[in-house]
């Protein structure tokens, strides 16, 4: 049989001895293993490829050494790779070819190469150079040569950890794209409020530094420029926070009721109360209009009491708004106030809600509307949707609340999703 691709020398010097290096590591290692060996021990052959095809970087492999390797693999008839003795394979330069999906041999030589120079199979060359099998007069295999799998077999410990270790890099990386984004997004929205409410202040220097720390983040940005652009959103974030709520006027944040009064009057102009009903039948999951439920809540309304803690503990997202957490009701209306602004909940639609059923209540109604923030098309017209309803006793707090509670423990509870 002719062989091209096994035949290839080793090279220099320096790599012949890299190589016979590596092979006496290999044998001791499979002597000591053989020793403490377990029946039927051994790494799964396909399980092994997939986590080096995860861990490919890590060993100088492309996806076309990993579909050679998979070619190999698939000669050799068990799917458990005993690494205390050799696994040698024996495929014509056609056989391989083939399963390698047509790959040329000079291709295949090229990338068997690469394999052995980063230690994952050996080449067991015969007197002649080619690939066979000598059995004896039973049949059974006596002499083999071809590519040894057992140094892969040997490195299942190691890919394997390399593999679960380019995870967490790659889940790291996946949860700093998402805090650039959502940093991204809540300064804008955040800005855009304090511009369109004619808030004082030098809104015009915190766009320039947004702009800057905007733009597309490449699929193949590294943790450092990631955790670097994540960590400059943050300082912005504070900033333009502490500069939006210093121009808040305590009115603003203790108004009572009868103050909203004259705003009552004073339809938004983007969005209707009308339309904000509509929406409501669209999208309200949280209220029914079961008859009895009605009667139930309208009651609750005004004798139900709802502490802090509940509040925070169905509704977590709000923390996210307090730079030094959510201690009092204080902290909470304090982080209401930016919430509001970046829902784009109008002071019109937020006096209703508060004439309708009390600060407090509206605060937590919007706390709610920011947990469902993306299932909710218009949060100003929800909210008055909600206040509407509050008005005619049929909306209440308690139920919202539970509703949530038990879909924070659904997610809690649910199987984390394979990688």
């Amino acid at each position: 049989m002719n062989d091209d691709i096994a035949t290839t020398p080793f090279g220099g010097g320096r790599m012949v001895a890299r190589q016979f290096l590596r092979r006496k590591q290999v044998t001791e290692a499979q002597a000591k293993l053989a020793e403490t060996k377990r029946p039927g021990a051994g790494a799964d052959k396909w399980q092994l490829l997939r986590a080096l095809t995860e861990a490919k970087s890590a060993y100088g492999l492309s996806d076309r050494s990993i579909a050679v390797l998979e070619a190999l693999l698939s000669f050799h008839p068990e799917r458990l790779l005993d690494g205390s003795k050799p696994l040698i394979v024996f495929p014509s330069n056609q056989q391989l070819s083939l399963r390698a999906r047509g790959m040329s041999p000079a291709t295949i030589r090229r990338h068997i190469a690469t394999l052995v120079e980063a230690g994952l199979i050996f080449r067991r060359d015969s007197p002649n150079g080619k690939r066979y099998c000598r059995r004896d007069a039973h049949g059974a295999p006596q002499d083999m040569f071809g590519f040894d799998l057992a140094p892969l077999g040997l490195a299942a410990d190691a890919i394997h950890a390399q593999a679960e270790r380019i995870r967490g890099e790659e889940r790291r990386r996946q949860g700093l794209r998402g805090e650039v984004t959502l940093h991204l997004r809540d300064i804008a929205k955040l800005l855009q409020a304090a511009l369109n409410e004619g808030r004082a202040g030098d809104w015009e220097h915190f766009e320039a530094r947004l702009e800057a720390l905007s733009g597309r983040v490449g699929r193949n940005a590294t943790i450092e420029a990631l955790t670097e652009r994540r960590d400059g959103l943050l300082r912005l974030r504070a900033e333009l926070e502490n500069a939006y709520v210093e121009t808040i006027s305590a009115a603003e944040l203790s108004a009572s009721v009868h103050q909203f009064e004259h705003h009552i009057q004073n339809p938004e102009s983007d969005q209707t109360h009308e339309s904000a009903m509509k929406i409501r039948e669209e999208i309200d999951q949280t209220a029914t209009d079961d008859a009895g439920e009605k009667a139930e809540a309208a009651g609750k309304q005004s004798r139900e009491t709802i502490s802090l803690s509940r509040i925070l503990t169905a509704c977590p997202q709000i923390a996210d708004y307090s730079r030094n957490g959510i201690g009092n009701w204080a902290d909470f209306m304090g982080a209401v106030v930016l919430v509001r602004a970046m829902l784009r909940i109008s002071p019109a639609a937020w006096n209703t809600a508060c004439a309708a059923m009390g600060e407090i209540q509206a605060a937590i109604a919007v706390a709610a509307i920011l947990e469902r923030a993306e299932h909710i098309r218009a949060p100003g017209g929800y909210l008055r949707a909600l206040a509407s309803k509050a008005l005619s006793g049929k909306f209440a707090l308690g139920p919202v609340l539970r509703a949530l509670e038990q879909s924070g423990e659904r997610r809690h509870c649910e199987p984390a999703r394979a990688v």
